[in-house]
């Protein structure tokens, strides 16, 4: 009940933050770029708030605690990508003086076209972007309140839809600035607790260190819920090869697959998993089975394969559920779902390692991270709020603080839960570790301190989220209606639209939530950051630092680095949920990490496309070059908005 209570007091906190500044915001300018008069101190920490989206307060911790500090890429390039910003992006962005990123598009090529494709991949992101904070919502609410999954997503959802439809961009600024330091304080604080009660973070450091092959072990009688092949992947349990495991089912279980852990190499013998179980899991497992799980040594011609240091290389049997179960993990036996402390602790373990291409993954993931944040339109549309390009770049130096401190406790969160909470991986809840960990100390400051983290998971996905519904629902608003299909539109008439839209958009996330709940939180953000990676980062990169880009150019280059991606994304995830199948593990890594090759190839086809139409080059680009560099001292810039009369 009382992690429910510190939600609760967030939730109204911000709705009432969002209603005060609704009565601020009048006009067009305040609900689409809060008229341009956001401090940088205010709009540093609005930014932060709504960047620290629920992949980085429960996503990463999660993936830390799941792969080990091979996942340390993600909050490393989540903050390195602004340093991108700050050098070649923020300053020009905002000289320019758009309302969105589409307004750029067509502004610096003179093109209606180019708006239409320029906002398609706002959405495209948008979506992306949402799903994850929507699974936050379900997982936090099921951890908190034991709620169905699609409850949490519905009534947060919710929630934030409307405060957003209020208030636009002057309404939620003050919300995401507040949500900043409330995600900072309940990502911090709870920390020092937990190492109070758990142990110190460099003591559990060194005891993975101290025992590479170690894996963890329950220590007493554990119970275990499974859920069915329809939440695939979710439902296979790969249990150790480093000894033998005793579980009993508790209920009547169906057994869908049963395989091993590790795939047999060419030439190896293949292995029959359901020899290493007593008795043969077929059929119907009546309630009250015990089995025992044995490792199994792999063999090439009959022979064991050994190990470089001479022992011979084991594998253990996967299970694959059809239907939910339950069961009970006996005392002493390894957690299944994990690896050992060496795999955990260094790089190149299971997340890069998982296709047998670890070096191109990690340098993938990198450019994803790195090149995503410096495309991502909801953050960039925030540049917009300054009073100016010098209060742009000094905001952005500010954002990178502020992440940098956040991001410094994530590591620790997964460190103390593999320790101290390692059934998280048997029942794959690794996402919700910074929920569950505090709740295991047990009484009513266990309850605190997961009420804490609690109200700033909340924090995050509702500052995330809302900034989302701000960026897709001033595309449609601004960009598609009031300059696509109804130009001469009224500032009202383009708010009316804003608020519908914002609706529309938080449904469809809500319903899009809905499909993606058996993928990690941050593997989701990844997605959106490698499509954004593709498709705006070059057209920004390019079209604020090369007077050469032509529109022909850009639209090729962010049509096929953008959409090809995108592709690659939705068939991977389509493979993982094994609806289709790619067998090829390169062909895998590629789909699943694509900004390796996406982002070259929209670089390549925009300087190619571009040479081929050089005749197309804006007649005045010398002059849209100045106004995105020059100081506004000189009073060369003017707001691309006022320029072409957009905001009257």
């Amino acid at each position: 009940m009382i992690p429910l209570l510190f939600v609760i007091l967030v939730t109204v906190a911000t709705v009432i933050l969002g209603i005060v500044a609704t009565k601020r915001a009048q006009s067009a300018s305040d609900f689409f770029v809060a008229g341009r008069q956001v401090s940088v101190g205010m709009n540093a920490s609005a930014i932060s708030g709504e960047y620290l989206s629920a992949a980085s307060f429960m996503g990463v911790a999660g993936l830390i605690l799941k792969n080990g500090y091979d996942a340390l890429w993600y909050p490393v390039g989540y903050a390195a990508g602004y340093l991108l910003l700050l050098l070649f992006i923020a300053g020009p962005l905002r000289r320019f003086g758009a309302y969105t990123i589409p307004d750029f598009a067509e502004g610096r090529f003179d093109s209606p076209l180019f708006r239409k494709i320029a906002v398609s991949f706002v959405l495209f992101i948008g979506f992306f972007y949402t799903m994850p904070q929507m699974k936050g919502a379900g997982v936090a609410m099921q951890t908190i309140m034991g709620w169905p999954y699609w409850v949490g997503i519905v009534v947060v959802g919710s929630v934030i839809t409307f405060n957003v439809a209020l208030g636009g961009m002057k309404g939620i600024t003050f919300v995401q600035a507040f949500q900043y330091w409330v995600k900072l304080f309940a990502i911090s604080v709870p920390v020092f607790v937990l190492m109070a009660v758990y142990g110190g973070y460099s003591g559990k450091l060194g005891t993975f260190t101290g025992e590479p092959k170690g894996i963890p072990k329950v220590t007493k009688d554990t119970p275990l819920k499974f859920v069915g092949k329809d939440k695939a992947p979710n439902n296979a349990v790969s249990f150790s090869p480093g000894a033998e495991t005793v579980i009993t089912f508790t209920k009547d279980t169906e057994i869908d697959k049963i395989s091993t852990g590790r795939k047999p190499e060419p030439g190896e013998d293949k292995l029959d998993a359901s020899l290493a179980i007593l008795p043969k899991l077929e059929g119907v497992v009546p309630a009250g089975t015990q089995v025992t799980i044995l490792p199994l040594v792999v063999t090439k011609a009959g022979q064991a394969v050994l190990s470089k240091e001479g022992r011979p290389i084991k594998t253990a049997p996967k299970l694959e559920f059809a239907k939910p179960t339950e069961a009970i993990l006996a005392a002493g036996s390894f957690v299944p779902n994990t690896q050992n402390n060496a795999k955990w602790g260094l790089p190149y373990g299971t997340l890069t390692s998982k296709h047998g291409f670890p070096v191109l993954y990690t340098y993938s993931l990198i450019i994803a991270l790195i090149c995503g944040t410096a495309g991502l339109p909801h953050i960039l549309v925030r540049f917009y709020t300054n009073p100016d390009g010098k209060s742009a770049k000094a905001t952005t130096f500010w954002v990178m603080v502020l992440i940098g401190a956040f991001y410094a406790f994530t590591p620790i969160w997964g460190a103390l839960g593999r320790a101290d909470l390692p059934m998280l991986y048997a029942n794959n809840k690794t996402d919700s570790v910074v929920i569950a960990l505090p709740r295991a100390i047990g009484g009513v400051w266990g309850d605190v301190l997961s009420g804490v983290t609690s109200a700033g998971a909340f924090a995050a996905f509702m500052s995330t989220f809302s900034g989302l519904l701000v960026s897709m629902s001033g595309a449609l608003a601004h960009d598609i209606y009031g300059k696509i299909i109804k130009p001469s539109a009224t500032p009202e008439e383009r708010i009316k639209m804003f608020k519908l839209a914002a609706l529309i958009f938080g449904f469809a996330s809500m319903a899009l939530g809905l499909l993606v709940e058996t993928f990690d939180i941050a593997m989701l953000v990844g997605w959106a950051f490698a499509i954004a990676a593709a498709s705006y980062f070059p057209l920004l990169l390019l079209g604020a630092w090369w007077r050469g880009l032509t529109m022909p150019g850009a639209a090729a280059g962010m049509l096929g680095g953008g959409l090809l991606s995108l592709g690659a994304i939705i068939a991977f995830m389509l493979s993982d949920k094994k609806i289709i199948t790619i067998d090829d593990p390169l062909t895998k890594a590629l789909c699943e990490q694509p900004a390796i090759w996406g982002v070259p190839l929209a670089l390549l086809i925009m300087f190619v496309v571009s040479r081929a139409t050089a005749k197309q080059i804006p007649w005045d680009a010398d002059l849209k070059m100045l106004r995105l560099h020059a100081p506004e001292a000189l009073g060369r810039s003017k707001d691309y908005i006022e320029d072409t009369g957009s905001d009257h």
